[in-house]
C-alpha cells in the first residue's frame, strides 16, 4: 500500500477509536454527547490527536484524550501529552506582568525601556499596558514565513532582534494591532523587574502555583515525554501553489508533518507546551486568587479602550467577548501555530472552563469549546 493511503487510512481508524485515557464527573448523556461532538469534528477536519478538559466548580469533571500524538509511531494521545499552546501563552505572561504590578515592580504606564532596555526607544512611549492589550504599534508577522521561524534563540533579549529596530505600526493607544512581538518584549520586562530569567519566573510563581505539571517551555532540542508532533492537512490554495514536481508527491485534504518551526523566536507570546487539564487549572488558580488579587483579575478581563475611547475586544492578556447566541461573558484565548490549534475559555457566570488542544494547524477549536459548552451547561445547577 502506498505510504499516504496508509497513513490516511490509519488516521480514520484511529479517529474512531474510544478515548485512550479519561475521566468524567459529568453525567452519563452530557458525557456521551460531548464525546459525539468530538468525534465528529475529528474525523470531519481529519484532526490526528485532541485533548478536552472541562472544569466546573473548581473541579475537572472530564478529561479525555482522542486519536494520535504520532501518527508515524502509531503514539496515541494521553491526557498528560503535552501540546504547543501557540498564543495561549500570552495569558500566562500577562498573568506574571500583572503579579509584578502587584509587587510594585513593574509601573503599567511607565515607558517600557525601564525594564526592558534590549527594546530602543520610538517616537512615543510604549508601556506594558499598550502592550498587554496589543495598541503598542509592533507589528506582528509581516514577512514570508516569519511565522513559522527556524533561527533558535538561547535569551529572550536576543529574539527581540527580528523586530525591535523596525517602525512602528501606528502611534501606540490609537488601534488594536495584534502582535506576537508585543509578547517578546513583556518577557524581556519580566526578566529585568523580577530579576529571574522568564521560564523560571513562570514556573516559580504561576505553574507551580497553579499546580501546573506539565506547562513548560516548548524547548525545540528538549526531551519532553509525552510531546505531540505537529501535522497540517494540505488546503487546495495551497497544493496549486506547489511547483509541479511537489505537486505530483502531495494530495490536498491529506495530513502532512507540519514544518519545522522553533519557537525560541516568542517563547512568551507562543513558545509554550502544556495540557488541557493544565489550562483548566490555570483558571482555576486564576479563581481562587491564588495568582492575582480579584480586583487585578477583573482588570484584565475588561475591554481595553483606545485613546479616542473606542472599545477593543481585548483586555489585558486575554480577549474578552459575548458567547454566540447568548448573553454570557466569555474570557478566553486562542492559539494557532505550526502543528497547532488550542483554545481556553471560560465563562464566568457559569462558572465553565474548557480547554481544547490539537496537534494540526487550523483546527476549529473555538468552535468545538462552544458547541461542548452548549451541551454542558444544561446539566449545570
Amino acid at each position: 500500500m502506498h505510504r499516504r493511503s496508509f497513513l490516511s487510512l490509519s488516521a480514520a481508524i484511529l479517529l474512531s477509536a474510544p478515548a485512550f485515557a479519561q475521566q468524567s464527573g459529568l453525567p452519563a448523556d452530557v458525557a456521551k454527547n460531548i464525546d459525539d461532538v468530538i468525534a465528529m469534528r475529528m474525523a470531519a477536519l481529519k484532526l490526528p490527536g485532541m485533548t478536552v478538559a472541562i472544569g466546573v466548580e473548581g473541579q475537572i469533571r472530564y478529561s479525555k484524550a482522542f486519536g494520535m500524538a504520532d501518527l508515524e509511531n502509531g503514539v496515541p494521545v494521553k491526557t498528560t501529552t503535552v501540546f504547543r499552546t501557540a498564543s495561549i501563552a500570552k495569558t500566562m505572561t500577562a498573568t506574571a506582568v500583572m503579579q509584578l504590578v502587584e509587587a510594585g515592580k513593574i509601573d503599567l504606564d511607565a515607558p517600557i525601556q525601564k525594564y526592558c532596555p534590549a527594546f530602543p526607544e520610538k517616537p512615543w512611549p510604549i508601556t506594558a499596558r499598550l502592550l498587554l492589550s496589543h495598541q503598542s504599534g509592533i507589528r506582528h508577522y509581516d514577512k514570508p514565513g516569519e511565522s513559522a521561524g527556524t533561527e533558535h534563540f538561547y535569551a529572550i533579549a536576543d529574539s527581540l532582534r527580528l523586530f525591535k529596530d523596525d517602525a512602528l505600526k501606528h502611534e501606540p493607544g490609537t488601534r488594536f494591532t495584534y502582535s506576537t512581538y508585543a509578547y517578546s518584549v513583556l518577557g524581556c520586562a519580566i526578566e529585568g523587574a523580577s530579576g529571574m530569567p522568564y521560564v523560571q519566573y513562570l514556573q516559580e510563581k504561576v505553574w507551580a502555583p497553579a499546580g501546573m505539571t506539565r506547562t513548560m517551555q516548548d524547548n525545540h532540542f528538549a526531551i519532553i515525554p509525552d510531546r505531540a508532533r505537529g501535522y497540517v492537512q494540505l488546503d487546495p490554495q495551497t497544493a496549486a501553489s506547489l511547483p509541479a514536481a511537489a505537486r505530483t508527491q502531495v494530495r490536498a485534504g491529506e495530513l502532512y508533518n507540519a514544518p519545522l518551526h522553533d519557537t525560541s523566536m516568542k517563547v512568551p507570546g507562543g513558545g509554550l507546551v502544556s495540557t488541557a487539564e493544565d489550562l483548566v487549572r490555570f483558571i482555576f488558580a486564576y479563581q481562587k486568587g491564588a495568582l492575582l488579587k480579584p480586583e487585578t483579575r477583573e482588570g484584565m478581563w475588561a475591554r481595553g479602550k483606545t485613546k479616542d475611547g473606542k472599545e477593543t475586544a481585548y483586555g489585558l492578556g486575554w480577549n474578552v467577548a459575548t458567547m454566540p447566541n447568548r448573553n454570557w461573558k466569555q474570557v478566553l484565548h486562542t492559539g494557532g501555530q505550526a502543528g497547532t490549534s488550542t483554545v481556553l475559555c471560560y465563562w464566568p457566570e457559569k462558572n465553565l472552563i474548557i480547554a481544547v488542544m490539537t496537534n494540526r494547524s487550523g483546527g476549529p477549536t473555538t468552535r468545538a469549546a462552544n458547541e461542548i459548552a452548549e451541551i454542558v451547561l444544561p446539566s449545570l445547577p
